[in-house]
Formats: C-alpha cells, sequence, structure tokens
C-alpha cells in the first residue's frame, strides 16, 4: 500500500481509507523506532474494539508497544502470517506487516479523527 494514501493516529497506526473492511498496522516511524520486531500479540477474530482500545501489541528486544483501534468497529481478519514471520513488520510496515482488518461501525464519524499522510508527517517533524 502506498503511505500517502493511508490515514493516520497520533499514536502512529495507519488504516486503509477506503472500503467496508480496512486493514490496520502500524506506520513506518513506529517500526523504526521499536527495532526489530520479534513477537506480535495479535487481537482475535470476531474481537469488538472501540477507537483507542489496545488492539495488539508488538515487542522488540527494546520495547513493547500496544497498538491502538484507530476505529470503532470489529476485528474480521488477522494477518497470522506474522506469527511465523514478525519481521514482516520492519520490512513492510504499511504492506505485507499489516496486522488487523476491521470493519468499522460508523467510519464517516470517525474520521475526523485521523490524519491524512501529509498531517501525519507535520506532526513528525514536530516531535
Amino acid at each position: 500500500m502506498d503511505p500517502a494514501s493511508l490515514l493516520y493516529t497520533e499514536s502512529h497506526e495507519w488504516i486503509e481509507a477506503e472500503g467496508d473492511v480496512r486493514r490496520v498496522g502500524i506506520s513506518e516511524h513506529a517500526q523504526q523506532m521499536l527495532g526489530d520486531i520479534v513477537y506480535v500479540e495479535m487481537p482475535r477474530v470476531g474481537m469488538r474494539v472501540k477507537r483507542g482500545d489496545e488492539l495488539a501489541t508488538v515487542e522488540s528486544p527494546k520495547a513493547a508497544a500496544s497498538v491502538y483501534a484507530p476505529v470503532s468497529g470489529e476485528v474480521v481478519e488477522v494477518n497470522d502470517a506474522l506469527d511465523a514471520a514478525p519481521g514482516t513488520i520492519n520490512a513492510s510496515p504499511c504492506g505485507e506487516g499489516w496486522l488487523a482488518a476491521i470493519r468499522p461501525d460508523d467510519f464517516a464519524g470517525e474520521r475526523a479523527g485521523l490524519l491524512d499522510h501529509a498531517a501525519y508527517l507535520t506532526k513528525l517533524e514536530e516531535e
């Protein structure tokens, strides 16, 4: 996926901007800050999340970090390939390293709380 086509949270998660079901992952910046990811604790399919709830946990030798749901909805798919190859997040954080797919409850209502790519890059410059 093209990072410029995604929407972002201030806590460094991304979500696809289009579709009834949208993949979620962590940003390039987040994976760089964590370093080599060695373990991912995935959500379970069918789990309901509210925006800001912990969705997953990613671990590196440096730290463990929570990944938060960028929108409210139902987890309808998880990226099981990460069980065997968590480093895929480092290699392709906005592509093959996606974590889960969510069917949003009210994407239009929660859209205002997300950043487009340009706004996210501006936020990173301010950190």
